[in-house]
């Protein structure tokens, strides 16, 4: 048995077309940033840009830093060196409180859900707003309903998070995300787990929530088909890096090998298929005198 191939080395990233963006409409950046756990490198010199209003898409394999990126942004982690801003203020250096009110303005989808199992539809929605407002209840129950309303819920509002099929709950999830109409929401794998219909019907809330209410979107996935749909743009991060970025448009005709690979769902490509380990032999007969 031949040895697996050498993982194919780190490139520098080569944007398919600019993405040209007025200083004054960007409401998320990333300049440079590095990011490593312990020893592992996961970040080496990430740059983007998101506008206000625009749903952009960050796609990679598993492992690739996709999730950290999120997290950098909500302020969870500090990147080794680098710039994160988010509506102009430097997340990194941002006390306690200041970070507090700056996550106030954040809508959070999380994978699958994360819905309180022991709470109601209703009251999961309800939370964040009581949580961060001291609106009477009168007015939080109208809230609730439009909200709920919105992503065609309403009658499902006295439902436990256990009665709800997959898709239900990641709709429950995304007006929850919307409830203190944020300025800015990150979708953690939205798609994952749903089947055809409910993924198209979640898909497309996304979309029309983010231009009603003038959201930013940013949406971690790896779900090509659907993202091309919906985004106005996508990075592409591997092994760390940005290694292309475009348009739904840009992507589609894109020949870089990356993004075929990817778009294409192809086994065989730049993105490796083992993580990067010591020669396989080696390791197999190392106790072999």
């Amino acid at each position: 048995m031949s040895p697996p191939a050498k993982p194919t080395p780190s490139r520098a990233a080569e944007p398919i077309a600019a993405w040209r963006v007025d200083p004054e409409a960007v409401a998320v950046e990333l300049v440079d940033v590095s990011f490593s756990y312990d020893v592992r490198p996961v970040l080496k010199g990430i740059t983007m840009t998101i506008p206000r209003g625009k749903i952009v898409a960050i796609m990679g394999g598993s492992g690739c830093g996709k999730t950290t990126i999120l997290r950098l942004i909500g302020g969870q982690l500090r990147p080794q060196s680098g710039q994160v801003r988010v509506g102009g203020q430097s997340v990194p250096d941002l006390g306690p409180e200041a970070l507090y009110d700056l996550r106030r303005k954040y809508g959070v989808l999380f994978q699958f859900g994360a819905l309180f199992t022991d709470m109601s539809v209703f009251e999961n929605i309800a939370f964040p707003m009581r949580e961060h407002t001291e609106l009477p209840e009168e007015l939080i129950r109208d809230l609730v309903l439009m909200k709920l309303q919105a992503v065609g819920l309403r009658g499902a509002a006295h439902l436990m998070p256990a009665e709800l099929s997959g898709g239900m709950a990641r709709r429950v999830a995304l007006a929850r995300a919307i409830a203190l109409d944020p300025m800015l929401v990150l979708y953690d794998e939205p798609f994952a787990g749903l089947d055809p219909i409910s993924l198209g019907v979640v898909g497309q809330l996304i979309r029309r929530l983010n231009d009603a209410l003038s959201i930013t979107s940013i949406l971690v996935t790896h779900d090509v088909y659907e993202s091309l749909k919906i985004v106005d743009y996508l990075y592409f991060v591997s092994e760390g890096r940005i290694v292309a970025s475009g348009t739904p448009g840009e992507v589609r005709a894109s020949a870089d090998p990356f993004v075929r690979q990817f778009v294409n769902g192809a086994p065989d490509g730049p993105v490796p298929f083992h993580y990067p380990a010591p020669s396989y032999r080696e390791e197999l007969f190392a106790d072999v005198d």
